[in-house]
């Protein structure tokens, strides 16, 4: 099994969340949360404003811890055919932009990022991970745990 913990940011203002299309090498467009892997000896704190800063140009701040969410992706559901079965540990941080402007990742697989209304979402092929935000966000659980998401149809790991 393959394991990855990863820190996520939540942003949402003016009912529009900031959403990142991820490109994968074989060319595959999927939406999902500015942020990614934490870095051996890293803080996920520091991770997010790090994954946020690289994947989007812009600066932000955190302001509170949503929730943190495990789950085992099975072999046959991964995007990359062949992989192992998957362990994804996501830290989700509601995240407030303060600066900068919203440009593609340099040398990274982000190529846009964009200010998304929320009910525009649901049309997008996107990641589980953006409707695990974007849940912890609306419902602020006191134990910073969401419920497991549905996957199918346009929402993809």
């Amino acid at each position: 099994m393959s394991f990855r913990l990863a820190a996520y940011a939540v942003c949402v203002e003016d009912g529009r969340a900031l959403l990142a299309r991820h490109v994968s090498p074989h060319g595959e467009s999927n939406w999902s949360l500015p942020g990614g892997r934490v870095e051996h000896g890293e803080d996920p704190f520091d991770a997010v404003i790090r994954e946020v800063a690289e994947e989007t140009g812009c600066a932000a701040v955190v302001e509170r811890l949503l929730g943190v969410d495990s789950r085992v992706i099975p072999a046959a559901e991964r995007t990359t055919p062949g992989g192992p079965e998957h362990q994804n540990v996501g830290i989700f941080y509601q995240v407030r932009i303060t600066g900068g402007e919203l440009r593609p990742e340099p040398n990274g697989q982000v190529v846009e990022s964009v200010w998304t209304p929320i009910p525009d979402v649901a049309a997008l092929r996107r990641s589980s991970l953006v409707d695990i935000g974007l849940t912890l966000a609306r419902t602020l659980p006191p134990t910073g745990h969401v419920d497991p998401v549905p996957v199918g149809g346009l929402i993809q790991h």
